[in-house]
């Protein structure tokens, strides 16, 4: 079976220390997973808004100078005529676009992958114009021994997927953009298939199809090619506007085990399971027919974003698994199960 821990939320956004004096954090979810020494790691995306002030308009914002970034506040006054209030989510300034949030991505830490300590600091956060509006969506790959985080990071030319590489989770080497705009819900697989690495990816559709997982191949995990479209969305109410990866495969003995996300009827997001062939992953074997976790409970029905749950962090340990969530696109929570339910999902 497959249980939602009792205790969700394991993070809130109350749990977590704003980034400066001033911020406010408004959501902490969608963390990618690592069993890193004895530890479970959450890499959360950790979005912050500003505290209110009477008579002003205020949002986050990072400062690029001199090679160095940092967090900060730019105020505006509503009745400026220079100043359009877009909605809840930005505002303009002479033609330049800002958020009301931003998002870095901070870790938690837990012994157990139940209760947690969030560090007071961003592990990543923006540090040139090409991530101006944040850093989304982390999920995290062990190849070779090393930890690779590839994350979403999002600018005046959209978003993309860019590529980091650490050995400790304090040190991070910045590896550069590896999916170009507009393209997210990268998955990495943490080993070679074929002398090749491979890699789920979602571009975006605005043409005349529904946005799609698709599979890629690599010589180097920064130059990607052999891209094929996978897997499409089915005529069903789970995935009527849209499906992406989720956290990187699992490595069964039945084959290369991925837990996908779909957008549904209503924008109900809900979680599916996928098998693909050990030796080829472009080859699907079985696709769940029903979902394995849907929005149900009122942390994941009611929040920032109501009836989500969204996975790109997933950790074997002890014979279980912990499927980490985001719901709501507020909170992080956890579901517990094994491999052999999620295999008998498929059925």
């Amino acid at each position: 079976m497959i249980k939602k821990y009792e205790g969700n939320p394991v993070v809130k956004p109350s749990d977590v220390k704003p980034s400066i004096d001033g911020y406010k954090v408004l959501g902490a979810f969608n963390p990618g997973a690592i069993a890193f020494g004895d530890e479970i790691l959450l890499l959360m995306r950790t979005a912050e808004g500003c505290e209110p002030k009477e008579g002003s308009v205020r949002v986050p914002v990072y400062k690029f100078e001199d090679g160095k970034s940092w967090p900060d506040i730019m105020e505006f006054d509503p009745s400026d005529p220079d100043v359009e209030l877009k909605d809840t989510r930005g505002v303009v300034y002479k033609g330049q676009d800002y958020l009301t949030t931003m998002s870095h991505i901070r870790i938690a830490r837990s012994k157990d992958g139940l209760n947690f300590t969030i560090d007071e600091h961003p592990f990543i956060c923006p540090t040139d114009e090409t991530e101006r509006y944040g850093i989304e969506d982390a999920r995290v790959s062990k190849v070779d021994g090393r930890y690779y985080l590839n994350y979403s990071i999002v600018s005046n030319d959209s978003w993309c997927t860019a590529l980091a590489v650490t050995d400790d989770f304090v040190n991070l080497e910045r590896l550069g953009i590896i999916f170009h705009p507009e393209n997210k819900d990268v998955a990495i697989f943490p080993e070679k298939v074929g002398g090749k690495y491979v890699a789920l990816h979602r571009p975006n559709n605005s043409g005349f199809g529904k946005a799609s997982i698709w599979y890629a191949e690599s010589p180097d995990l920064l130059h990607w090619g052999q891209h094929k479209c996978l897997l499409r969305p089915r005529d069903m109410k789970w995935e009527s506007m849209k499906i992406g990866g989720g956290a990187p495969p699992i490595k069964t003995d039945k084959g290369w085990l991925i837990i996908y996300h779909g957008k549904g009827d209503n924008s109900i997001y809900s979680l599916f399971t996928l098998l693909l062939d050990i030796d080829d992953p472009s080859k699907i074997i079985k696709q769940a027919k029903t979902p394995l976790l849907t929005p149900t409970e009122p942390y994941e029905t009611d929040g920032f974003f109501g009836n989500v749950v969204f996975s790109n962090g997933v950790v074997e340990r002890d014979g279980k698994v912990f499927i980490y969530y985001g719901a709501a696109d507020e909170t992080s929570c956890v579901a517990v199960t094994d491999i052999d339910y999620l295999l008998e999902s498929l059925e």
